[in-house]
């Protein structure tokens, strides 16, 4: 190589190299990657936080292991059977039996905050009238067999019942109240323009075409295993990384936080312990799963019960990513009424369940 003249493969070896992780690092997904920086934040500053971190994520996943296979298999079976797309057919005829098929259904349906707007899409532009699309679009996010079995294994059975009776109720308080409104003219156009196919976060789902009938015996048909086994890895994948991030954050909440605080807040006899928790569900809620594990180190610190039914239906309902969800294909009036159907239904259950205990 002549004197003063510099190797271009050396000059340039280190920049396809950092380009590479970069990219790496933006298609990781962020729950791993936020679980791995804790662990590695958490490293130095202290080994024994660090190993009773570690430990207590293991042990709570290890005990919840059967609960969150269960999971799995309803949710992946409701998918590979058809089940998930019978919403449609319920919601069509007279409003008080399609009202209450809606809140009743939505309540057991296996759809998150944004998994059910592309549904909701869907059927407002196919004509289901707004009021029992409003109760399934209220009850849908707060429960399902897989949140109802998961929560039930860390929170009690009682807590579990409390929280699906609470969707029904939600609901059908929703229902109602958007018939009596539209009645008199309100939400006459309740789509925002271009909306009648997918909103911000989902799959597809045709408007026009009803489901076809449910296949309860999948495993014969090639198709549907296959679509069983992506669900099933699909599904394990997303409450596995959720719920490793909640217990880590449930350990540190354990180590740093101290419970007379958490009384403090949003605990004991102070009036406004419930429609604080309805508040602070909305920008701190990170995920129906993973606020469950939370909570219930939240009521382990003198969370009342009341905020704790508050926090959770409320952040289903009204958090961050599913107020954006809605926002992205309803029209303002319908958007603000969502929301506020989603807050006052929330602190009418907390309230409930705290006068319940």
């Amino acid at each position: 190589m002549a004197e003063g003249r510099i190797d271009p493969v050396t000059v340039a070896t280190p920049a396809p190299i950092a380009s590479r992780i970069a990219s790496g690092l933006r298609r990781a997904d962020r729950v791993v990657l936020a679980t791995v920086a804790i662990l590695l934040l958490l490293l130095p500053m202290s080994l024994a936080q660090f190993s009773e971190s570690l430990y207590f994520t293991l042990e709570s996943l290890l005990l919840i292991s059967p609960f969150l296979a269960a999971s799995v298999v309803i949710g992946a079976g409701a998918k590979a059977t058809g089940a998930d797309l019978q919403v449609a057919v319920m919601l069509q005829g007279r409003q008080v039996t399609a009202i209450t098929l809606a809140a009743v259904f939505g309540a057991i349906s296996p759809f998150c905050s944004c998994g059910v707007v592309p549904i909701v899409a869907a059927l407002l532009a196919a004509g289901v009238p707004l009021a029992p699309v409003m109760a399934f679009w209220i009850a849908s996010p707060i429960m399902d067999p897989e949140m109802f079995i998961l929560t039930a294994a860390v929170l009690g059975l009682p807590f579990a019942i409390a929280k699906a009776l609470a969707a029904i109720g939600m609901g059908l308080l929703a229902g109602f109240a958007t018939w009596a409104l539209a009645r008199r003219g309100a939400f006459a156009s309740p789509l925002l323009a271009g909306a009648g196919g997918c909103g911000s976060c989902c799959g597809t789902n045709s408007a026009s075409t009803l489901p076809d009938p449910i296949v309860w015996t999948f495993w014969r048909q090639p198709e549907r295993r296959a679509q069983f086994g992506d669900e099933a890895r699909s599904v394990g994948f997303f409450l596995g990384k959720w719920l490793t991030l909640a217990f880590l954050i449930e350990s540190l909440m354990i180590a740093w936080i101290p419970g007379e605080t958490v009384a403090t807040w949003l605990g004991g006899d102070a009036w406004w312990a419930i429609p604080a928790a309805v508040l602070v569900g909305v920008p701190a809620y990170l995920n129906g799963f993973a606020a469950i594990p939370t909570v219930a180190a939240l009521i382990d610190m003198g969370m009342a019960q009341g905020a704790a039914m508050a926090f959770m239906v409320a952040g289903a309902v009204t958090s961050l990513p599913a107020s954006m969800a809605v926002f992205a294909i309803a029209r303002k009036p319908v958007f603000a009424w969502y929301l506020l159907m989603g807050l006052g239904g929330s602190l009418a259950a907390g309230v409930a369940w705290q006068l319940a205990n």
